[in-house]
């Protein structure tokens, strides 16, 4: 797919696609929409079993990282009919969600500036019972990368204690994010009361850097241990989604040992060098899925 045409009419699985401003530069060291659209293109093999059947939240930059976002959940109304939407109730309104379930449809979404992947933790089959949880490490300004490495592995200690493996994976900026995968049985509620009581535990054990402080000016120079995107309708950047930073990083999957060995750079994971990794490890979450995990230790004691 050319990643230098200004404009392109292409066809992809019968459906037809205008791709337009292949050349407008999205990132730093020129990095085009051509190459971010090819970039969807190349990863929708790993990408889209993730991401199939989970209403997305649409985020985006029209002008590149730089310029101005938006988020826009509501499906526009010039969407091809074949993109799929999900209509969910809050409080009352009906907002129609696209679900990218196939290549076209991931491929529309890039067309329209969305450089991110952002997705619920549920699917459209379970909507209301998350089949992730999720515990997102955000540091703040002037914390070490590997002090959010040591939280991390105390977060998967307490998870393994009560009997739950946790798959790690880099935020695509300073952060970590940890997926727990959970059979669809509880509800958004219950995984947010359950992540929370993890997150306690921490904040007792590393006081010193980590906090569960909600307000972004009494947390200082420690980690952030946010429960709470385990709430409804609250979206995560997705694994290989690219983040909004300079080089285009992407949302990558680690394995324990290198976090446990500490020898990570964020920034090594980019458009340019994920497929790299890729070869050499494949996906690491492709079986998470696979687990059937539950909640229930935990929240027998909430």
């Amino acid at each position: 797919m050319p990643a230098k045409s200004k404009e392109i009419i292409v066809n992809i699985e019968d459906k037809k696609l205008k791709l337009t401003s292949l050349d407008k530069i999205m990132f730093p060291n020129h990095i085009t929409k051509g190459e971010v659209i090819k970039y969807y293109y190349d990863m929708a093999e790993v990408l889209l079993p993730h991401i199939r059947q989970r209403p997305l939240v649409m985020k985006r930059y029209p002008e590149g990282i730089y310029g101005d976002y938006f988020y826009q959940k509501e499906c526009p109304a010039h969407a091809p009919e074949w993109v799929r939407t999900f209509a969910i109730s809050h409080g009352g309104k009906k907002v129609n969600y696209v679900v990218c379930d196939n290549l076209p449809t991931l491929i529309w979404l890039v067309n329209l500036g969305c450089l991110e992947i952002h997705a619920w933790t549920s699917r459209v089959s379970s909507i209301e019972c998350p089949d992730t949880a999720v515990m997102d490490l955000d540091p703040a300004p002037g914390t070490e990368f590997a002090d959010v490495l040591k939280a991390a592995i105390l977060v998967k200690q307490a998870l393994k204690e009560f009997g739950l493996k946790s798959y790690p994976k880099t935020s695509g900026s300073r952060g970590i994010h940890l997926f727990v995968p959970i059979a669809p049985k509880h509800s958004f509620a219950d995984v947010t009361k359950a992540m929370k009581y993890i997150a306690e535990i921490i904040e007792k054990i590393y006081p010193a850097k980590c906090t569960t402080e909600r307000a972004v000016e009494k947390r200082g120079s420690k980690i952030y241990l946010d429960y709470l995107q385990n709430a409804r309708g609250r979206t995560m950047a997705w694994q290989y989604s690219l983040r909004p930073k300079p080089g285009a990083p992407v949302s990558a999957p680690l394995i324990w040992e290198e976090v446990e060995r500490g020898n990570i750079d964020p920034g090594n994971f980019n458009i340019r060098t994920i497929f790299q990794r890729l070869q050499l490890y494949g996906d690491l979450y492709a079986q998470i899925f696979n687990t059937g995990q539950n909640l229930d230790n935990i929240l027998k004691l909430v």
